[in-house]
């Protein structure tokens, strides 16, 4: 079955645009016979949304955890670890565990051998992203507000005039990085399609596609029969490039490398299997 994470994780003052909204998705969602995981906010800063945080879980859904005060709330309800908590050794993995995280989305610097030895003896889910804009901080300022000339407080939601996030460039004009709001991102979509299988075999067993501007339901076909061996990891490669586009791709934290390198002909195989 697959997952839908649904719910704002960057800023809670775009959460009214769409809560009203939320119980009718949900209920669509179910009758596709998706499963419901509710996220939460990367960065919680005040009682405000520390309280919304625990209406959540009180609601009974699947809670994704993206602040470690998230987990006071959860009261040890069974739960999925975001991205945006640093688990990236065995012992904060294990510590996640005991406190009923039935899955762990492990964070996007992680290289392919860091990887496999957290999911290779996880007792919980393992999951990676696998597609999209890779997430690399959420701050405390709004850079978004900011190239604007407005401030956080009064920021008018001008996000929103950038639904596909506001490119930042290098004083030499290189696209390196992309503001959405106080999150920082990658410029480039983070693709990992010729690793999939070698991320199965190291026990991964969710795959994360983080919406972009383009036709998502395409993108997930493509992976999905990467998955199921109907098609080659290159071929695949090429379908995807009709869609995205001239968005660049960059897989470097997988192969322990800067992470907007994109890495292809080089084997990915677990460490287990290396020659």
């Amino acid at each position: 079955m697959d997952t839908v994470y649904l719910g704002e994780v960057v800023c809670s003052k775009r959460e009214a645009f769409f809560e009203e909204h939320l119980p009718a998705v949900v209920e669509r969602l179910k009758k596709a016979g998706k499963k419901i995981v509710l996220s939460t906010l990367a960065l919680v800063t005040s009682d405000r949304e520390m309280t919304a945080i625990e209406q959540r879980v009180g609601q009974g859904f699947l809670i994704e955890a993206n602040d470690v005060a998230c987990l006071k709330a959860l009261d040890g309800k069974p739960h999925v670890v975001g991205p945006f908590i640093n688990v990236f050794s065995e012992s904060a993995r294990d510590f996640m565990i005991r406190n009923k995280a039935s899955r762990i989305v492990l964070p996007v610097e992680l290289s392919g051998s860091s990887i496999e030895i957290l999911a290779g003896g996880s007792k919980a889910e393992t999951e990676v992203l696998v597609f999209g804009r890779t997430p690399l901080s959420v701050a405390m300022r709004c850079y978004h507000a900011r190239a604007y000339g407005l401030n956080k407080d009064g920021c008018r939601i001008v996000c929103g005039k950038d639904p596909d996030g506001l490119a930042a460039d290098t004083l030499d004009g290189e696209a390196v990085l992309t503001v959405n709001g106080s999150q920082t991102l990658s410029r480039g979509y983070g693709v990992l399609l010729n690793e999939l299988h070698a991320l199965l075999e190291m026990g991964v067993s969710h795959f994360r596609l983080s919406p972009q501007d383009v036709d998502m339901v395409k993108v997930t076909e493509i992976y999905r029969s990467v998955l199921d061996k109907k098609t080659e990891a290159r071929e695949a490669l090429a379908k995807l490039k009709k869609i995205t586009g001239a968005v660049p791709y960059e897989n470097g934290f997988y192969y322990g490398k800067e992470g907007l390198s994109w890495i292809v002909g080089k084997k990915s195989l677990p460490q287990s299997k290396r020659k």
